[in-house]
């Protein structure tokens, strides 16, 4: 829907999967609306494949987004948590999904220990993994974001070592890469979260929950 030449997003259909109450939305409902949008935003639970079919101890995108014809722009892991897009548009998915055209993704890793700068500028230069060099990162210690979920199973850790969150920025996506990125620094990734993609972001959406928007390439660059 546009107003005043914005793009504003029209829909959340499902609660979130704790069954709490879901902050107020700055967004517009349709109740009745059953037309598929351009994008879904979808705030991926733990242990969650990227996908809508099962595969043994993994659950699928189907329990929770009954929305047909969507297509899954950018993979998370199982085990990696976060704002997942889905999309209708082939195209669309192709350039979400595609490093070329240098979409920026903010991750939130809670890391084994506590990184010096020293240890981040070498995130910042691009580091070389066994098999590709990753390209420069943004990179900063953070708080632990608020209003953080529960994770479910909890992470372990020991109890020696504290951990620490770091916020990390790349246009890339390839496979594992945050998680071997802060092990070849030195400090393993214990929990990662997905928080942006462009200009769309977990704002609004509690765990499991998704909503329905219309966009495009454009909106994710930062008109939302």
């Amino acid at each position: 829907m546009r107003q005043s030449g914005k793009l504003i997003p029209v829909l959340i259909l499902i609660p979130a999967v704790n069954g709490k109450n879901r902050r107020k939305s700055k967004f517009r409902r349709l109740a009745n609306s059953s037309a598929v949008s351009s994008l879904v935003l979808f705030n991926k639970p733990y242990g969650v494949l990227s996908q809508f079919t099962p595969e043994g101890k993994w659950r699928a995108l189907a329990e929770f987004i009954p929305v047909k014809g969507v297509y899954v722009a950018g993979r998370l892991d199982a085990d990696s948590e976060g704002l997942l897009i889905l999309t209708d548009d082939g195209k669309l998915q192709a350039k979400i999904a595609d490093p070329k055209h240098k979409l920026e993704k903010t991750y939130w890793a809670q890391v084994e220990g506590v990184p010096d700068e020293a240890a981040l500028d070498r995130l910042r230069a691009g580091i070389a993994l066994s098999d590709f060099t990753a390209k420069p990162a943004k990179v900063r210690l953070i708080d632990q974001p608020p209003d953080l979920w529960q994770r479910d199973p909890p992470i372990r850790f020991r109890a020696a070592i504290p951990t620490c969150w770091l916020e990390i920025r790349i246009a890339e996506g390839k496979n594992r890469q945050v998680r071997r990125m802060t092990a070849a620094i030195g400090y393993p990734t214990l929990r990662l979260i997905r928080a942006a993609i462009g200009a769309a972001t977990l704002d609004g959406l509690g765990l499991g929950q998704w909503r329905r928007i219309e966009g495009s390439y454009h909106s994710l660059q930062g008109a939302f």
